[in-house]
């Protein structure tokens, strides 16, 4: 019997992300971020942006998945490239690779269970937003992100081995719940999946420095109907989505490693260190340079 069947959000998922290789004559520099904890870890939502909104807010893609579990609060989500509006007891699964970002407005609260990398649990392959309306459902899932931190924070024996047992019942948990969502309308517009395989795309190949009309001719469209198509799904241009990725990326790597803003450049595919530096400040506000010292 075939798992997790229930229709996706998006269903094109992206390779994993890779380092960014600075592209010179020299010897080539690779600028790694740091890999995320091959461990599970749970945290209250509003610390996602702990170090700056711009962590939540732009487009980016993490190499583990992540489970958005919110309990109070409303917003926008953008996901696999559409954007939709998430409310209380809203679950968002986002698998590893996969591009998104969201609102997190002041009086959001819920939990984020990030997978670890290389999890070995059965989850569902692609992205599924799940609103959950009944209050059984919805305590169950509450319950057993209760269980898996209980299970962290204990020095008992098998604590580490329990949480794993709780996260296969989470694992059954999504499975139910894509099951019981599976009958309510899910036809995605055209311009939905266009707009998620743009995204896909994008996800893979955002430090070529390749630009919206090569992703265009790739999809076999024109740019102004990829342009077009994002904006449907997602309130953006293709051109927005391209920066936004490239330009969070650039915040990583400036606030995370002692990489030099020309490596960077480079790296992420822009033409040249000056290019880089007006693109940087004219979406940030700061210079590379700037923003690195402010954080």
């Amino acid at each position: 019997m075939k798992l997790f069947t229930g229709t996706p959000l998006s269903q094109f998922a992206p390779a994993q992300p890779q380092p960014v290789v600075a592209a010179t004559s020299a010897p080539r520099v690779v600028l790694a971020l740091p890999e995320p904890p091959s461990r599970v870890r749970l945290m209250p939502v509003m610390r996602l942006a702990a170090g700056g909104r711009w962590r939540v807010e732009a487009m980016r893609a993490l190499s583990e998945p992540l489970l958005l579990w919110f309990t109070r609060g409303q917003g926008r989500i953008t996901l696999g490239g559409s954007t939709r509006g998430y409310g209380t007891h809203n679950a968002i699964f986002i698998p590893a690779g996969v591009m998104h970002s969201f609102d997190l407005a002041p009086q959001s609260h819920g939990t984020a269970l990030f997978f670890g990398a290389g999890t070995d649990v059965a989850l569902p392959p692609s992205a599924q937003h799940l609103r959950i309306r009944e209050a059984g459902p919805q305590a169950e899932l509450s319950g057993i992100l209760d269980q898996i931190q209980r299970e962290l924070d204990s020095a008992r024996p098998g604590a580490e081995r329990a949480a794993q047992h709780h996260l296969g019942l989470l694992s059954v948990w999504l499975e139910r719940q894509i099951a019981a969502q599976a009958d309510e309308p899910r036809a995605i517009p055209a311009a939905r999946r266009l707009a998620a395989r743009f995204t896909a795309l994008l996800e893979r190949d955002f430090r070529s420095g390749h630009g919206v009309a090569d992703y265009a001719a790739e999809l076999g469209v024109t740019p102004t109907h990829l342009t077009r198509a994002c904006r449907e799904a997602c309130g953006r241009t293709a051109s927005d989505l391209l920066q936004d990725r490239r330009l969070y990326e650039a915040r990583r790597l400036l606030a995370e490693t002692r990489a030099p803003v020309k490596a960077i450049s480079e790296g992420l595919g822009f033409a040249s260190p000056a290019y880089f530096t007006r693109a940087f400040h004219a979406r940030i506000g700061k210079t590379p340079s700037a923003f690195r010292k402010g954080v």
